[in-house]
């Protein structure tokens, strides 16, 4: 679902990010391939120096899809940016790369909280996002950082993950599996948020 970058990838995965659908939502905005490619190696770079932490998303068959980061990682806090490519929109990819890096953020590189900022008119990933169990709305908890990435304007929501409620939900869900089967517990799931098919937007 999720691996280390590969600067072979770097092509499918700029064709996918400068689709019109895609591009206004991506962090690095690369206006060349030759810049991707370069971003990318600054990137595996800067992992080695523990400020960031970098993923490609794959799809079923192997193939990249797009990207997943932690970034300005501070006192094992940090801000998530995700894109997946507009071809695999709507089939759940979005949500399974998320709870993979989760996974190992809060598991192996013991991170404490993920905070995501989405425009407060993209309803859409705002929609998704609040079906997650384990995503708090942080606009009155955390009025210095919500104030921080709003500082010209209202643009943004501030959304955050804590290690300890992801890890609570995910336990849920292999004790599910465990218990009910893996069709029990995704119906469950998609009950649960509201959800009549198994679909997910880019956020």
């Amino acid at each position: 679902m999720i691996k280390k970058h590969n600067l072979h990838e770097c092509h499918s995965l700029y064709n996918l990010m400068v689709d019109p659908t895609v591009f206004p939502y991506v962090r690095y905005k690369c206006q060349s391939y030759e810049e991707y490619v370069f971003v990318t190696k600054q990137l595996i770079e800067q992992e080695l120096q523990e400020t960031i932490i970098s993923r490609t998303i794959i799809n079923d068959s192997g193939h990249p899809i797009g990207t997943i980061q932690l970034y300005d990682i501070v006192n094992k806090t940090g801000f998530l940016a995700t894109w997946i490519g507009a071809p695999y929109f709507g089939q759940g990819y979005n949500r399974r790369a998320k709870e993979s890096f989760f996974t190992e953020l809060f598991l192996e590189h013991h991170v404490e909280t993920v905070y995501l900022k989405i425009r407060k008119h993209n309803i859409r990933s705002k929609k998704a996002v609040e079906k997650l169990p384990y995503v708090q709305l942080a606009n009155d908890h955390n009025p210095q950082i919500y104030e921080s990435i709003n500082s010209t304007q209202q643009i943004y929501d501030l959304y955050r993950v804590e290690r300890a409620s992801f890890l609570e939900s995910r336990n849920r869900v292999i004790h599910c599996r465990m218990t009910r089967g893996w069709s029990d517990c995704r119906l469950q799931r998609q009950h649960a948020a509201g959800e009549e098919h198994s679909s997910l937007h880019q956020w």
